[in-house]
């Protein structure tokens, strides 16, 4: 086993990758809540303006496949300081954009260049680290990964509400400088390899899968799902991109995602249960801004304001899940995570409109401190026996996956919530007939009675009301219900002996 070589100034190379990882993460959720100062500032419609979230995830998906080749064909420092400084650059412009194109096209660039902060990042850190300390160094990265989506929304709420939209753009120019400087500055790398040839077959496919994946999921609900030629068309297009990409790497002699990635048991099924991460963790901060702003009557900054604490829980669990990591056994670890979630999902099913501000705080921290205790040690096990060479193409993956998971997390949950509510809301209309005795007396009869035109109009309003109540507790209830599958897939998952995780072929020293 190689001897780990300590790294010069790893504390500014450390801070640098933080940094970046944090910047890139928060424009995942930071532009949601000022979708609507936007619409209105370009002159875009409703359905246009969710472009600006959709050309951004889509070039963001499609790029980050191939990041660790372009990683090792271009040298990571370099490679990682360009898509540093063009990600910075594309955020500023995104702030100047006077037109809807532009912005698009921006947001283009922006994701492009961003997909590969994550997993180049990841791969930094893991390389700074000697084994028995990556957990650890995966708890610190891991605040930026995890807690970046969750505070989103409160600093876009702050920031729209305090300045302009544009400064939810503006803010990752100084941080972007910082980290460009600081990476620039110490990072070291092996020289790159001219000789790669680039898949351009493999690439092409997994790119038009991935694409026609993204769209269906975004306009699949606005489009009736499957009652549309063009949702049919996307979801025949992104299976067989899919299925081409897979055969394409096992068999192709060269491929862009070596085949030996996936021999690795421990990092195959981390792929499935960092999926499930990605759909709990951002649709469940989606659905809850929108619970506490439509049921709950807070206002953009109060609610993204009470998903805050959310975020303080992920930190100190990572905080905890560090130093037990390396120590504790990995599975156990993220079962009890596990655990923890599904008992946070539950509470929020039983909730209603009247819920008390401290139930709301505590519920969001418990589910932020089990998704942190998640993470770490997952990060842990499936890295652990992962050969060096293999290691930026499985951050990669790691970070596609969650992405792709955060999406399709998205889109079922809302059509869920949709279907839901439609149901109830018949289901509640079917006993308000003029026969029902409870709507002809007392003050159902004052304040709803159906002989009046106002009155037809309040009763459907609270119909429609306790009908999304309904839909949404069922909603949190798929939530816990998805995240029994991946529990259960930890007993395939098997725990590296100590001291048994590869040393790094160290990238970052020269």
């Amino acid at each position: 086993m190689a001897t780990f070589t300590p790294v010069p100034h790893r504390g500014i190379i450390v801070a640098s990758t933080i940094a970046a990882t944090l910047m890139q993460t928060l424009d995942t959720t930071i532009a949601n809540v000022a979708l609507p100062h936007m619409q209105g500032s370009l002159s875009a419609t409703a359905d246009q303006i969710t472009w600006v979230l959709t050309s951004y995830i889509i070039a963001t998906a499609v790029m980050t496949a191939p990041v660790g080749w372009l990683s090792t064909r271009f040298g990571r420092k370099n490679f990682f300081t360009f898509c540093l400084t063009g990600f910075t650059l594309a955020s500023v412009m995104c702030g100047l954009a006077q037109s809807l194109d532009q912005i698009i096209l921006y947001r283009v660039i922006q994701g492009m260049t961003g997909a590969a902060i994550v997993p180049l990042s990841q791969s930094i850190m893991m390389d700074l680290y000697p084994p028995q300390e990556r957990g650890a160094a995966m708890a610190m990265w891991g605040m930026g990964v995890m807690v970046g989506p969750i505070i989103g929304p409160t600093l876009g709420g702050y920031l729209t509400d305090a300045y302009d939209w544009r400064y939810v753009f503006f803010i990752n120019l100084p941080v972007g400088i910082a980290a460009v400087s600081g990476l620039w500055t110490f990072l070291k790398s092996p020289p790159a390899d001219a000789s790669l040839k680039f898949d351009w077959t493999g690439f092409a496919v997994l790119a038009v899968g991935l694409s026609a994946l993204q769209l269906m999921l975004d306009r699949g609900a606005q489009n009736e799902w499957f009652s549309s030629l063009e949702i049919i068309a996307e979801a025949v297009i992104a299976c067989l991109g899919l299925y081409l990409f897979a055969v394409h790497v096992w068999l192709a002699d060269k491929p862009f995602i070596p085949a030996g990635v996936f021999k690795n048991s421990n990092f195959t099924i981390g792929l499935m249960i960092m999926c499930i991460i990605g759909m709990v963790l951002v649709s469940s901060v989606v659905l809850l801004g929108i619970y506490l702003q439509t049921l709950g009557g807070y206002s953009v900054l109060d609610a993204g304001i009470l998903l805050a604490p959310r975020g303080a829980g992920t930190m100190l669990s990572m905080m905890i899940a560090g130093r037990l990591a390396d120590r504790a056994d990995p599975r156990l670890m993220i079962l009890t995570g596990f655990c923890i979630l599904i008992f946070g999902m539950v509470q929020m099913s039983t909730w209603t409109p009247d819920i008390d501000t401290f139930t709301v705080i505590w519920v969001t921290i418990v589910q932020g401190f089990a998704l942190g205790f998640i993470f770490v040690p997952l990060q842990v096990l499936a890295f652990a026996t992962m050969p060096p060479q293999y290691r930026t193409d499985g951050a990669a993956l790691f970070s596609l996956v969650r992405n792709v998971g955060s999406a399709v997390g998205v889109s079922v949950t809302t059509f869920v919530l949709s279907n839901a509510a439609q149901l109830a809301h018949a289901r509640i209309g079917e006993t308000l007939t003029p026969f029902n005795r409870m709507m002809q007396t007392g003050g159902a009869y004052l304040f709803w009675n159906a002989a009046t035109l106002n009155g037809r109009s309040a009763l459907n309003a609270e119909v429609t009301r306790q009908a999304t109540i309904i839909a949404y507790s069922q909603d949190f209830l798929l939530m816990a219900a998805v995240c029994i599958p991946p529990a259960i897939l930890l007993i395939f998952m098997r725990r590296p002996a100590r001291g048994a995780a590869p040393a790094a072929s160290h990238a970052i020293a020269d």
